[in-house]
């Protein structure tokens, strides 16, 4: 069996597609970027011969090269921890004999017989066709299916990385205690058994007292009180926070927090003070603390990590204008994550999202959002903020997205008309026929009085002259008799579809089926376009290629939306380039680039440009079309088809 170190540095090489440095590696397993150096020359010699190499590349790290798949997958099965365990354990709830298939494919490139398995189970056919249910699923999670070919068995299909990747997450998780399971495999600084008695203690104790966590929650409390035991060993009593204290003290999970601290004070000979008791509860209140006891958010968390929080929203407000920064959901679920994860940063604990590709795809916008409120938080805390962790801090401010969606309502329109009071009515009624409850018209006025009227909240007008006027809210120039080509117009608004597409691409700066063959050129070719016709200035290309170090601008389904860190046009663009042939974007293929300039200072609503972006990250379908367009027209279209 490999030694935990080694096993770390094999998971990883497995999980990775993109060459990965030694100091990353030596930061996973606590150690200085000498002894990993060591422990790779160790494994490059139990590799040789076992069908991989671990090659290593300059100024970029080492990557592991398959060179004879069977066998390598022979080594995995003999040096892994399942290969003593899955001999001698036969699994018994479906939820081992899920996890027992899944290995014994991915461990196997030949086709394995069903009755062979339920045979190595002790279980009928009909118990494991049940359990292949689940496996499905699982495997679906990675992109992976079932192959199933009659006579033969079935075996696992799949692109070649998700294989790896499922792997790295199945094959060295077997069999483990249930920490090393359920926490960050990057405590390795604690000693083990420590780290198993506090998670049986948590689990116990809140599945006694009907209290549901999220895996993610489970895992940040582990961490905290990890944390917090480590501290108290060493005689550092840190005061976590200002509060009134009575509040949490009559909530149940005090208590429960109680009986956790008692157990683990009784086991391990320490004291936990009574604010580190108070914090515990609040992780296991979540944001149920807010409805049930009359607290600002700011009097129950700790003020650094208050005002950390709310920085990091500024900043977030200030270059997307997307209106969550005084979310209380947001501010207190930011808060609750981020102080056991700025002790993580200080204690030097890196930890794996797993979720980390599926966040930047499904939710790109707060992704970016979460890249600008990990640049503060970096910055105020003196730590660099991964991609891992972004990737968290996106989930809390997408769900933020998500509730102010349901919350804006109806779209709000004025009506301008020169026609007569008669005209005005009649277009009044005609929206409101058409568009009922998803559309609210707040009234009419005459284009004279345009500028003494209050258009704060107001989403668009609707006018049936020309309005020259710099109004602060896009105008639908339609006809006073609306025709269906109007109502088409005005439909795209109300629903938030094609909006953008007019106001943010231009024929001028779309270049289409381009021969680009690097990230460099495609972005030094779009830098001088811009720069030709004086948009941006010289130090725009710089400013974007600063973001792509924070975390590449790839999102998958060959998309890429690189943009700069901060705002430096004085209007809001989007610039297109297409590739005959996919490149390498950092660890991805791309094929559609757009580049996004949004403008400095901005206060325009731009929710629904940042959603037909996403609806192209996520539509595979659209990017094939926008990808085949030999011209403008047929970019446009695509859009629309």
């Amino acid at each position: 069996m490999l030694e935990y170190r080694t096993k770390t540095i094999l998971r990883e090489l497995i999980a990775v597609e993109a060459p990965v440095t030694g100091s990353y590696l030596a930061s996973l397993t606590q150690v200085t970027v000498r002894t990993t150096r060591e422990d790779i020359k160790n494994l490059s010699m139990l590799l040789k011969g076992n069908g991989a190499i671990i090659e290593s590349l300059k100024g970029k790290g080492y990557q592991l090269k398959i060179i004879d798949e069977q066998l390598f997958r022979d080594f995995l099965t003999e040096i892994s921890s399942n290969s003593q365990s899955m001999n001698e354990f036969v699994p018994d709830t479906p939820e081992e004999r899920t996890k027992y298939i899944i290995i014994r494919l991915l461990l196997n490139k030949n086709y394995i017989k069903l009755d062979d398995l339920a045979d190595e189970m002790y279980i009928s056919r009909s118990t494991i066709q049940n359990d292949l249910k689940q496996v499905r699923k699982i495997l679906l999670k990675y992109e992976l299916s079932l192959e199933v070919r009659p006579n033969y068995g079935f075996k696992v299909n799949g692109n070649e990385m998700k294989l790896r990747f499922c792997m790295a997450e199945y094959i060295f998780d077997w069999n483990e205690d249930i920490g090393e399971q359920l926490m960050d495999p990057y405590l390795a600084s604690f000693d083990q058994k420590v780290l198993d008695v506090f998670l049986k203690i948590i689990i116990e104790q809140i599945n006694s007292h009907s209290i549901t966590l999220s895996d993610i929650a489970l895992n940040n409390l582990l961490v905290h009180i990890a944390i917090a035991y480590k501290r108290i060993k060493s005689g550092n009593h840190v005061k976590l926070y200002n509060m009134d204290l009575q509040d949490i003290l009559n909530q149940k999970e005090y208590k429960v927090a109680q009986e956790i601290v008692e157990e683990i004070e009784e086991k391990f000979q320490v004291e936990f003070p009574q604010l580190e008791v108070a914090y515990i509860a609040i992780h296991l209140l979540g944001t149920k603390m807010l409805s049930q006891a009359n607290h600002a958010v700011e009097e129950v968390i700790d003020k650094d990590i208050f005002h950390l929080v709310k920085s990091a929203l500024n900043k977030v407000e200030q270059e997307l204008n997307l209106g969550i920064d005084e979310d209380k959901e947001l501010i207190f679920g930011l808060c609750l994550h981020l102080k056991p994860a700025v002790n993580r940063y200080k204690y030097g604990m890196n930890i794996r999202n797993p979720m980390l590709e599926d966040i930047k795809k499904n939710y790109p916008l707060a992704f970016e959002a979460a890249v600008y409120a990990g640049i503060i938080i970096g910055e105020e805390t003196g730590t660099e903020i991964d991609e891992p962790e972004v990737g968290y801090i996106a989930l809390h401010i997408g769900a933020a997205i998500e509730r102010r969606k349901l919350k804006s309502g109806p779209k709000r329109c004025l009506i301008v008309c020169a026609s007569g009071f008669g005209t005005a009515q009649l277009i009044y009624y005609k929206l409101k026929n058409q568009f009922g409850e998803d559309l609210d018209v707040v009234g009419t006025t005459e284009y004279y009085k345009l500028r003494d009227y209050n258009l704060y909240d107001i989403d668009f007008i609707v006018s049936s002259i020309p309005i020259q006027d710099n109004i602060p809210v896009p105008v639908i120039q339609v006809n006073a008799i609306l025709g269906d080509r109007d109502l088409t117009k005005i439909g795209r608004f109300v629903g938030e579809q094609g909006q953008s597409m007019n106001r943010y691409f231009s024929e001028e700066l779309t270049f289409l089926r381009k021969k680009h063959q690097t990230m460099d050129e495609v972005l030094s070719f779009l830098n001088d376009e811009l720069l030709k016709r004086g948009i941006v200035d010289e130090t725009f290309l710089e400013a974007v290629y600063e973001r792509e170090k924070v975390a590449p601008t790839s999102y998958g389904n060959l998309v890429a939306i690189p943009h700069p860190i901060t705002p430096k046009t004085k209007k809001t663009f989007l610039t297109i380039c297409t590739l005959e042939k996919p490149i390498r974007w950092e660890d991805k293929p791309v094929q559609f680039i757009c580049l996004l300039c949004v403008k400095k200072n901005s206060q325009e609503d731009l929710q629904a440009m940042y959603e037909m972006l996403g609806e192209i990250i996520d539509s595979s379908t659209m990017v094939e079309r926008l990808i085949k367009a030999r011209n403008y027209k047929e970019f446009v279209g695509s859009f629309l088809s």
